[in-house]
């Protein structure tokens, strides 16, 4: 009994991509890639490097390569391509070993003769087959083996040149040889009209198929396409000949001679592939590869095995993706099935699922200058995991929250609570008629009733509004110290948390090596590490000192992060003095600097990364002209750190 609706049908989906497979993870992609663009790397190349490298459970574009060369590699160390020579000779001395046992008890002269010819035949393999074109077989087994000869010839022949021929003509016949002929007598026609540019190619090309389209299970649509399967089967032939030594290049012209018993064979192939040769020049018709396996493949299976190759040759180029425009669309999944399994074509889908993904949700934007880069919503992203991170090592921790209390100047937090004496906080009515109705229920009351119980208040906070300054030393030896990306995720963990949590106050991140700036998320995103000497706290405090002064009725946060002591200051005319060991008169601009935050009300919390003693002596004394602190974390624990350090001092 069939449950299924009249005029429906189930089946494999092929119409683009499996709507009910589970989306591309972007989250733990845009990890990946925030770590990578963090860490120095542009966008575009973060990009490249997570798609070479992959996913959890997607195989990544090198790791498909790799096993592309290893199929290569096995195609050339498995097989041998003298396999047709080598079934020729063995059929040809069974039949020669035949044809002795049946003359050797005949005492009449024409069997001594026979002897003679056959001890005559000349030692090439060829030439003997060629020799004994004319032989009149007594043995039963010699003719039958003579005859299979000729017939493997024509059918490695068109084998090699055709798909699937070889198997299709194992038992012909003479008349499927004149078949054959005829069909490859009409092609090369076909193509000399093509080539003269003659109008009536597509009727000549629509009757072709019609009497011959049994030969091509591609089923070309027009003669451009026959010719495109044709040439790549035929310069994959050429290649397999480019690829066998001399030797047996000319044993195997020799023998197509005797293809099928027809010389016409071989020179119709002749034909049409001078014909393919000059249509399609672009073919690769002359290099070469090395086999060195033990297992012998015929004309067809070489041919076969050249196309392989070229196949893996494209599949690479294509995995490489170092073309311009390439894009992961170009991968032909078909092909990369046929070689590695639909397990490889699986993964080549997902990485271009995550592509187009990553492009399509905005997560990439075109800056001014035309480059690549990370676009706000990306920035949220990559913040969120920040902060949760932050967040995650926070709670390891002892410490107090935020204080929640009544009042109407609060902020609401989003939870309610049971009323107390005493509360002024607003009612969340819709949770308090609420739990008047299910306590009416619950104690049978025919009537709602609300009683002092059932008030929820909706729960508030007092917050006031702060200045931040960030002020995050970009110096070379944050770089090579590995202290870099530590240093921008702390920076967007505090940005998120601000952006999210205190909307209200003002944060300002300046970075500071031989000179300070003020930045944007973006731009300390993806900022570079570069060779500069010099570490100007001076202009760093006085940028804070500036934004501090610009909202003077926030309360204000100065937090430093830092691995060395001050050795630049900014002089009056705006260029920076360097000098190491740092001058007395760097050291007083910048302590001066601090004194006036001081005066603002600001302390400074400086976070020292390395334990160089003139470092340690100078940010203690700093912290202490400020009112500030120091404090020491290892870099995992940098960013807990530093946003632990701003809700600490803006509770306070």
């Amino acid at each position: 009994m069939s449950f299924l609706p009249e005029g429906y049908s189930y089946g494999p989906w092929h119409d683009g991509p499996d709507p009910l497979a589970p989306p591309a993870d972007l989250r733990d992609a845009l990890d990946e890639i925030g770590r990578d663009v963090m860490a120095g790397s542009s966008p575009r190349s973060a990009l490249e490097e997570l798609l070479r490298r992959g996913t959890p459970r997607t195989a990544g574009l090198d790791e498909l390569t790799r096993r592309l060369w290893q199929r290569r590699s096995e195609i050339q160390r498995r097989h041998r391509l003298d396999g047709t020579l080598q079934e020729v000779q063995r059929l040809l001395e069974g039949a020669l070993e035949a044809e002795r046992r049946e003359l050797f008890p005949d005492p009449d002269d024409d069997a001594r003769f026979r002897e003679a010819q056959l001890d005559a035949l000349p030692p090439g393999t060829a030439a003997a087959v060629r020799e004994l074109a004319q032989y009149d077989w007594r043995s039963e087994q010699g003719r039958e083996n003579y005859g299979k000869i000729r017939d493997l010839l024509g059918r490695e022949l068109l084998d090699s040149r055709f798909e699937g021929m070889k198997e299709a003509l194992r038992n012909a016949g003479p008349e499927d040889a004149e078949r054959a002929n005829k069909m490859l007598t009409d092609l090369n026609d076909l193509l000399a009209a093509h080539a003269q540019g003659r109008e009536d190619v597509p009727e000549r090309f629509a009757e072709f198929m019609r009497e011959h389209g049994e030969f091509f299970p591609e089923n070309p649509k027009n003669v451009e396409e026959l010719v495109d399967v044709l040439s790549a089967r035929a310069a994959a032939a050429q290649r397999m000949l480019n690829s066998m030594t001399p030797e047996q290049r000319a044993e195997l012209a020799e023998l197509s001679q005797q293809a099928f018993g027809d010389p016409r064979l071989a020179q119709q192939l002749s034909t049409l592939d001078a014909q393919l040769r000059a249509l399609r020049p672009g073919e690769d018709w002359t290099s070469s590869e090395r086999f060195r396996g033990k297992d012998p493949l015929g004309l067809g299976e070489g041919a076969r095995a050249m196309s392989d190759l070229a196949e893996l040759d494209a599949l690479a180029e294509q995995l490489g993706q170092s073309y311009p425009g390439a894009r992961l669309e170009d991968i032909d999944v078909d092909a990369l099935e046929r070689q590695l399994g639909p397990d490889a074509g699986v993964d080549a889908r997902r990485l271009s699922e995550l592509e187009r993904e990553l492009r399509r949700q905005g997560l990439f934007e075109r800056a001014p200058d035309g480059t690549l880069r990370l676009s706000p919503k990306a920035l949220r992203r990559l913040g969120e995991t920040a902060l949760a991170d932050v967040v995650n090592a926070l709670r390891g921790k002892a410490g107090q929250r935020e204080t929640e209390s009544a009042g109407a100047a609060g902020e609401p937090t989003g939870a309610t609570r049971p009323w107390r004496f005493g509360d002024m906080q607003p009612w969340d009515v819709s949770r308090t008629v609420r739990n008047s109705v299910l306590r009416s229920v619950s104690v049978g009351e025919r009537s709602v009733r609300m009683d002092v119980s059932d008030v929820e208040v909706i729960e508030t906070e007092h917050r006031s509004r702060a200045a931040v300054a960030l002020l995050v030393d970009t110096s070379w030896s944050m770089v090579q110290e590995g202290r870099w990306l530590p240093m921008k995720r702390t920076a967007l963990a505090l940005h998120q948390l601000i952006s999210t949590r205190f909307r209200n106050d003002a944060l300002q991140l300046i970075t500071f090596g031989r000179y300070a700036t003020s930045v944007e998320l973006a731009e300390l995103v993806g900022l570079e590490g570069a060779w500069e000497q010099g570490t100007n706290a001076h202009h760093a405090l006085l940028l804070a000192g500036r934004h501090l002064r610009r909202h003077p009725d926030a309360q204000p946060v100065v937090l430093m992060v830092t691995d060395g002591e001050p050795t630049a200051h900014l002089e009056p005319d705006g260029t920076a003095e360097f000098d190491y060991p740092p001058q007395p008169r760097t050291l007083l601009k910048t302590l001066s600097e601090v004194d006036r935050m001081a005066k603002l009300g600001a302390s400074v919390t400086v976070f020292r990364l390395g334990d160089d003693p003139r470092l340690t002596e100078f940010v203690d004394l700093l912290a202490r002209r400020s009112g500030g602190r120091v404090v020491a974390p290892d870099l995992d624990g940098l960013g807990a750190a530093v946003v632990g350090d701003y809700l600490r001092t803006r509770k306070r």
